[in-house]
């Protein structure tokens, strides 16, 4: 199938905007751009030139360490942008649609919103996991995208890959499977929920969604990657502002990128891996949690018999949390990141100290009872 059969015909005819970066390359005297001829005042640096569209080192970096082609690869700021890049793409205001299982990232909708798509919503089941047959009945021709987070944020669950392609050959020449990674290199390795980054291209109809803001800490840099077919790629381009990465960005990136970088990554995500069993073992243990959900991110979602007391007894003490109770099926929980072991050992203290608070409490209203 040819993927672009989904995409609105007017995107798929328009011209795309034309940089000057775009059109030539090379030439020791640049006078193509319009850019000052000098630096920045105190800055010794090419800084007064327009970067690469897609900075190809940083695209080949990129393209090795997820294993697709480089002209299977778009570098945007952040997967925020290759989202909305996605939707204005796929879906025609007012006529297409995407589908989502919430809870879910909040900016799959957000993105449909802004282009007046309609939102289809089939929930994932009781325990967080993906309900594959229930996605498919409610595919209709509006549909163009389905995004699915595995792992899942905010509830921490993975999707198993044999869903995943599943879901993707049942939609092949239907709708774009969207499989937004950005917490995947923190699942548990050899395991079933696990990339399938190595079926780009084998399947037409899917995308993926991945990160440099979550495992390589580079939040602040925003840098989001999509990942799918080349002739997606091709289009998506064609709305793409035509310089949308920063060179400052792009150094830090490649620096952080290298091989001792990649070491260091590789080592502070078995830390997180380790810290979140530790610290699921310990909050399970505590009165004042209900349920510690299963995780393959980056964090824990915990519900408590009092999750709005959890979430002051944090504040006040400088702890922020994320308050999910607005999502449905978490009107109960708090999202907690993992810190480093001895952040982690300052929440769960605070939450001891809360539980025991609150069992003082408990226990001076009952003296009051009378007799």
């Amino acid at each position: 199938m040819n993927p672009l059969d989904l995409a609105r015909p007017e995107i798929r005819a328009m011209e795309p905007y034309s940089s000057a970066r775009m059109e030539a390359r090379g030439g020791s005297i640049l006078l193509n751009a319009n850019e000052s001829p000098w630096p920045p005042f105190a800055c010794n640096t090419t800084w007064n030139r327009y970067p690469e569209p897609q900075p190809s080192a940083l695209a080949v970096r990129l393209a090795g360490l997820y294993g697709v082609g480089v002209d299977q690869l778009l570098i945007g700021r952040g997967s925020d942008e290759v989202i909305d890049l996605l939707v204005r793409a796929f879906c025609a205001a007012g006529h297409d649609a995407i589908l989502i299982s919430s809870p879910t990232f909040g900016m799959y909708a957000v993105c449909a919103r802004v282009q007046d798509a309609d939102i289809v919503d089939v929930p994932l089941r009781a325990d967080f996991s993906l309900d594959v047959d229930a996605m498919l009945a409610a595919v209709t021709p509006a549909v163009k995208l389905v995004f699915v987070c595995a792992p899942n944020n905010p509830a921490g669950a993975g999707a198993p890959r044999a869903e995943i392609l599943r879901l993707a050959e049942a939609l092949a020449g239907k709708a774009l499977l969207v499989v937004d990674e950005a917490y995947v290199e923190f699942v548990d390795p050899a395991g079933e929920f696990e990339s399938v980054a190595g079926h780009i291209g084998n399947i037409p109809n899917l995308v993926m969604l991945r990160t440099l803001s979550k495992a390589w800490a580079l939040a602040g840099l925003r840098i989001g990657t999509l990942l799918a077919d080349a002739r997606v790629v091709a289009l998506l381009r064609k709305l793409m502002p035509p310089y949308p990465l920063a060179a400052p960005c792009v150094d830090v990136a490649m620096n952080a990128l290298s091989d001792d970088g990649e070491r260091v990554v590789r080592e502070r995500i078995d830390t997180i891996r380790r810290e979140r069993a530790r610290v699921r073992e310990a909050l399970a243990t505590l009165g004042c949690v209900r349920e510690v959900l299963p995780s393959q991110a980056n964090f824990l979602t915990v519900r408590f018999d009092d999750s709005g007391a959890a979430y002051a007894a944090l504040l006040d003490a400088g702890v922020l949390v994320r308050d999910v109770r607005r999502y449905p099926m978490l009107e109960d929980a708090l999202r907690i990141t993992l810190g480093t072991p001895r952040e982690n050992d300052r929440v769960l203290g605070l939450l001891r100290s809360l539980e025991v608070a609150r069992n003082i409490s408990s226990w001076a209203a009952r003296a009051e009872l009378p007799a």
